[in-house]
């Protein structure tokens, strides 16, 4: 909240005193985004309590810039722009770099199951920004045969792959979980547009694979769980969400069975890793919002 307020100074937005109630239900160190909410509710209390109003992308932009700059952890925009234009019952394609967005809508027949290992994890303590930094070193490297790219977006499977032999193999390693999970991105995007459902939960667990092997920033409790979940009726597909190391699988389910499948999971967790889960069934819903009431 403290950084925010600092980046929205620096700014240019005049900001006056004001004594802040804050409640959440969102658990911190979970991998679901509890700071970009918090900095996204802070942003717009600020705003409105001095009478002021700023475009919503904006918003997204300078709560991103508080996470970089006051906070040290090098993150991207998705999740203070979801925080900022997510819609209920929609999933929201961005582009990071225009942010140009497409919402795709959600079959109301399934619920998002998301399941919390209990391993709370931590996004500036290092392993974040490390990998943001080897994939740096991949983009460098690559420049030498592609000088146009400029992040690992601009370059092909194809590409990356002819020069495996010049990039180290753990930054060979990172590039390549990148690239592909940017065609996973789209081809995701495809399958919800299409009711693949199917299809869309395939690529759910190819991601958590890449991100367990080819990115490493799984651990045992986040495959217990995503392991758990195979099998169950009603389950489409699941992977880690978040920086990782922790934190909570992000599981596709049929509504009717989502109920039994939360019961099912925590029981199986419970025995393997020898913790009880919290266990959240949600829809997808309609980001931040102003509400003005008056006292009395």
């Amino acid at each position: 909240m403290l950084g925010v307020a600092v980046v929205l100074q620096e700014a240019g937005h005049s900001l006056n005193g004001a004594n802040l109630f804050v409640h959440g239900e969102i658990p911190m160190g979970a991998g679901l985004s509890s700071s970009a909410a918090i900095e996204v509710a802070s942003a717009l209390a600020l705003i409105s309590l001095n009478g002021g109003a700023l475009p919503i992308v904006e918003v997204a932009r300078l709560c991103q810039r508080s996470e970089n700059t006051f906070i040290g952890a090098r993150v991207g925009i998705m999740d203070q722009f979801v925080s900022c234009l997510g819609r209920v019952g929609h999933a929201l394609l961005l582009d990071c770099r225009s942010l140009n967005f497409e919402l795709i809508p959600i079959p109301d027949s399934v619920r998002m199951v998301i399941c919390n290992t209990m391993v709370k994890h931590q996004h500036a303590g290092g392993e974040y920004n490390q990998r943001r930094k080897e994939c740096e070193e991949g983009v460098g490297i690559l420049t030498k045969w592609y000088p146009g790219i400029r992040a690992l977006r601009d370059v092909s499977l194809d590409q990356l792959i002819q020069h495996s032999k010049d990039v180290p193999e753990t930054i060979y390693k990172r590039c390549r979980h990148v690239v592909e999970e940017d065609e996973r991105v789209r081809k995701g995007a495809q399958c919800l547009r299409a009711g693949n459902l199917t299809g869309f939960g395939e690529l759910m667990r190819e991601s958590h694979r890449s991100l367990r092997d080819l990115y490493e920033v799984s651990c045992r409790e986040l495959d217990i769980m995503v392991e758990l979940a195979e099998g169950l009726p009603g389950y489409y597909g699941g992977r880690m969400t978040g920086g990782g190391f922790g934190g909570c699988t992000l599981n596709l389910v049929e509504a009717t069975d989502a109920e039994d499948f939360a019961r099912q999971i925590s029981r199986g967790y419970q025995t393997a890793a020898g913790a009880k889960p919290t266990i959240y069934i949600c829809s997808a819903a309609d980001g931040a919002m102003v509400e003005l009431t008056r006292a009395g």
